[in-house]
Order: structure tokens, then sequence, then C-alpha cells
């Protein structure tokens, strides 16, 4: 989790800049850096929680927060001078699974409001061009959105071979070289990309232990995950559906969610030689990524896997025949033919019984037909009466005193079922 969490809006000017990052993906911008104001860093400030883990200086919000204007004037003086410098990042390790652990860093807090206003502009140039199958770190996704989308996929019937990966250390295998160079094709602005080279290049103390990793980024701070994402939207996003989906013999879709990805196929061919080539395509963008970090769910030890849908005989033919987003309207579809047809006078009502309903159903201490939920009973067609019911003229059901014409039969019920 990152310590802040963009919840102003963003200014006119980055509007403007996000509406013309969306008319013209290929475009680039020459002058972003005059964007990180005293404004936006105000909006950074409020941003970050309250709560936060302080970094190696050991100031708090609270304490960052008494003379904030005059803090937030030197700040942007020194941005504008290009006097600022990022200080060392203190890093914490959280245990994980199987005794392993995360090592999370930690920036002072005035590092994270000058990541905050960073990451603000460069998710405005960034946002619109991001593709519709990443769902981690973004605006408005989250992770349900990511299984939902799978979930669609596999009602629809166009996935039967699933392969999962998962990138290990992937914010600490990032080549920081070849990140620069991506956001080079879309960010000209010499400013900006030098701050964000001052938050990739920066110091981490471990303990007493200080040291300068090369390569990756600073898992825990803001402007990692999107950073991350520029760099799967080039390496992965671009390639999967320019490249790989051309080639394919039946259908694929791919759903990832930050550096966790499930591609779903449709042929076991198609599985296998995206398997064959996944491992190189990672390789050629930094050596770190290409020695069998992608790893496999399956429990057989294969990296992908036969699907197995619908384990349940209820879910099962609804997929053959309703589809689930449509059954609500086809139940209220039957109840109206049902509303339609249950006043049809009787053409052989069974004698003794009152041309009202009463007894019928009083008796059973039911309610009324008429003040039912609209939604079909579990029992669609009640039983027939008994011979002595019929006989006597007492009991019996209310589709049975309605008379059988118009009670609803299998045909009529699938014919208004059938949407």
């Amino acid at each position: 989790m990152t310590a802040t969490a963009m919840a102003e809006p963003m200014s006119l000017k980055l509007l403007e800049v996000r509406e013309r990052a969306k008319r013209d993906p290929h475009k680039r911008f020459m002058s972003l850096a005059h964007l990180i104001d005293e404004a936006a860093l105000k909006r950074a400030y409020d941003g970050v929680r309250k709560d936060a883990a302080v970094g190696v200086d050991g100031i708090t919000k609270e304490q960052y927060g008494q003379d904030l204007d005059v803090k937030l004037r030197g700040l942007h003086q020194r941005l504008r001078s290009k006097t600022w410098r990022h200080q060392p990042i203190r890093r914490v390790h959280i245990p994980k699974e199987q005794g392993k652990t995360r090592p999370i860093g930690i920036s002072s807090f005035e590092d994270k409001v000058v990541q905050g206003a960073v990451r603000e502009v460069l998710e405005a140039v960034y946002e619109p061009v991001f593709l519709d199958v990443s769902f981690g770190f973004r605006r408005g996704r989250s992770a349900h959105d990511a299984l939902r989308a799978l979930n669609r996929v596999l009602h629809r019937g166009e996935v039967s071979w699933i392969l999962e990966a998962d990138i290990v250390s992937f914010f600490d295998s990032i080549d920081r070289r070849m990140l620069m160079e991506m956001l080079r094709e879309r960010v000209a602005d010499g400013s900006l990309l030098r701050l964000v080279g001052k938050c990739l290049h920066v110091g981490i103390l471990d303990g007493e232990e200080y040291s300068e990793p090369e390569g990756g980024t600073v898992q825990g701070s803001s402007l990692s995950p999107l950073l991350g994402n520029v760099y799967l939207h080039h390496v992965l996003d671009l390639w999967f559906e320019r490249e790989v989906l051309p080639r394919m013999r039946g259908k694929a879709h791919l759903v990832r969610y930050a550096d966790d990805l499930v591609i779903g196929f449709e042929r076991e061919d198609d599985a296998k030689r995206v398997m064959a080539v996944i491992g190189r395509r990672f390789k050629r963008f930094g050596p770190c990524l290409g020695r069998g970090h992608i790893v496999a769910s399956s429990p057989s030890g294969s990296r992908y896997r036969r699907l197995t849908r619908f384990p349940s005989t209820r879910r099962a033919l609804l997929d053959r025949g309703t589809k689930r987003y449509l059954l609500p309207s086809c139940q209220c579809r039957a109840y109206s033919w049902f509303s339609s047809h249950r006043l049809v006078p009787s053409r052989r009502p069974p004698p003794g019984l009152p041309l009202r309903p009463g007894p019928t159903w009083r008796s059973r201490g039911q309610r009324p037909p008429w003040t039912r939920s609209p939604l079909l009973p579990r029992r669609m067609f009640p039983r027939r009466p008994a011979p002595s019911d019929r006989a006597t003229g007492t009991g019996g059901s209310f589709w049975w005193w309605m008379g059988r014409p118009s009670a609803p039969t299998s045909r009529a019920f699938r014919s208004a079922a059938r949407c």
C-alpha cells in the first residue's frame, strides 16, 4: 500500500493535458514541470495519510503542517532552482508467507509530497493511453474489477486454457535505463525527467547499513506503482495486443493487476506458444526479468492448465440457456405473462369452487397470489389437486382454479424466458 491517496480533483491545466493525451496517444509533451506549483504540492500534502510511517527525518504530517504555506513555498523554490535532493529511504521488512519478508521503503514526508505531485502529472499523461487490460494502481479500478472482467470472459465460454504468472521481485528488477527511455517517448520535459531520476537514484538505509542499488524502484513509494504500470504497458500490454493477438488461432484475453497477470486461451496450442515466448520477451527488457521470475500457480507444476468451468449443475444450465445478466429481464417477462393470463375465465371450473379465490389460499395460510414477489417461485407449476379435492370442491391449487387453458405450459414458459 502506498502512503498517498489522491482524493483532491485535478487542476484545469492537468485536465487539459489529460484531454490532449486522450486525443493524441502518440503526442510528446514538451513542458510539464511548470504544473508542479504550490497548489499541486498542497494537493499532494492533503493526499498523504495522517498515520503514514515516518522516514529517516522522523517528521510526521502534523509536524510538517506547522507553517505549511512557508514550507511549501520554500519547497517550490528549491524545485524551480533544481536544488532539491531526495533524502535516503528507510527500509523495513514485512513478513510474508513461507518465512519470507517483503522490503518496503519509507520516504521522508517532504519527499512523499514531491512524489505525489510528480505522480499527478504523469497520471494525466499516461492514464488515457493505458489499455483496459490493466487494473492495478489506477484511478477508479480495483482488483474486483479485474475479477469481473475475467468472470465475463469465462461466462462467455471463450476461455478453455489459463496461463497464470507472477513476476517475482518486480519493483526491484526494473531496468532504470529502459524505464527512462519509455518515459521519453511521451515526456520530453527534461526538468520533470530529472525529478523522476532523483526519485529513482536514491540511497537506502536498512538499519545501520547504507546502500545505493543500481536497478529497480523502491517498493512503498507513491511513484513506483505508476512507473511499474508504464514499464509493463510497453513490455506486456502493447506487445500482447499488437504481436500476440494477431497470431492466435483462437481467442485470447489478458487481465493484469500490477505484476500479476492471467491470460486465457481458447486453444491449447496458443497457450503453449505464448508460454514459450513470454520468458524471452521479458529477457529483452532486462536480465533480472528473464531468470525464472515467471512462475506458475498450477499445482501440477505446468504453467498452463485446462480450465474447468461451472462445476455446479445449476451454473452450467444457466450458461447453456439464459445468460446470467439476462435472467432478471426474463423473470420479469415471465411474471408479466402470468399476470396477463391469470384472469382469463376458466373453461372447466371445478364444481363447488367459488368464483373468487378465497378459502383456497386463506385455508393454506398463504398470501394472495397477486401480492407475491415478482421473481419466479422455486416451484413454477404447483401440484394438481387430488381427485378427492376436485370432487368435493375444496382445496386444490390456485392455477387449477384459474383453469388449465390459462395456466402456463412448458413451451409458453420457454418462449417467455427466451430473451
